[in-house]
């Protein structure tokens, strides 16, 4: 039995529509079924839903033998004990530096100034400011990232960006890209050896199928 981890949000329909285009069917609505672990049209594979963060982590200790996730989590995470052969090209958007719009922020970096930066990536922001040699106090949150700089919390975010509306709503505007995000497979690489026979073929079917839809 193969398991692929599965999370709610952003990208969820987008991973279903995509798994179904691989032939990879849930047997129940994942959305309003209550259970964590969900049967495919495919008798040897079954979904575990977990929360975004844990896709990564299921993976790599090998709960499941592979996973949907955001380059967003897996930068959050470092990758370590994962393989990542298909880049599945949904979800797609920015991480950003973003700050209100009458924030100095080029002025601030030459003044070498020490900025309050909220976050709820806060290895990837703090890996990103370490590289410009620029000295942040890290705000952990979980939500509402865009309310911090309104409020005084901190001078700036880093946070996903798609359309930007939110950003334009609140007044915001993004000041630097740290890095181009979408959603990947990811495979334990002890169960890709173990497990070869089932999972090449679910791998390549799942390239194909994005393929396809690139070419569309």
């Amino acid at each position: 039995m193969l398991s692929l981890a599965l999370s709610k949000g952003r990208i969820f329909e987008e991973a279903l529509a995509l798994l179904a285009a691989a032939g990879i069917v849930a047997d129940e609505d994942p959305e309003t079924s209550r259970k964590l672990i969900i049967g495919s049209s495919r008798p040897d594979l079954r979904f575990i839903i977990v929360r975004p963060a844990d896709v990564a982590t299921y993976v790599q200790y090998g709960a499941a033998d592979l996973g949907v996730a955001g380059k967003d989590v897996l930068l959050e995470h470092g990758g370590e004990g994962l393989y990542q052969p298909v880049d599945l090209d949904i979800g797609r958007c920015r991480m950003v530096v973003a700050t209100r719009r009458d924030f100095d922020y080029s002025g601030a970096i030459q003044r070498g100034a020490r900025l309050r930066v909220a976050t709820k990536y806060v290895t990837t922001a703090r890996e990103h400011f370490a590289e410009k040699g620029m000295h942040v106090d890290l705000i952990r949150l979980y939500g509402s990232m865009e309310l911090a700089p309104l409020v005084g919390l901190a001078e700036a975010i880093v946070d996903l960006v798609s359309s930007g509306n939110t950003l334009k709503a609140n007044d915001l505007v993004a000041v630097e890209d740290i890095a181009p995000i979408s959603a990947r497979l990811i495979v334990n690489p002890a169960a890709l050896k173990l497990k070869r026979d089932g999972m090449q073929p679910l791998v390549e079917a799942i390239a194909r199928a994005v393929k396809e839809r690139a070419d569309g």
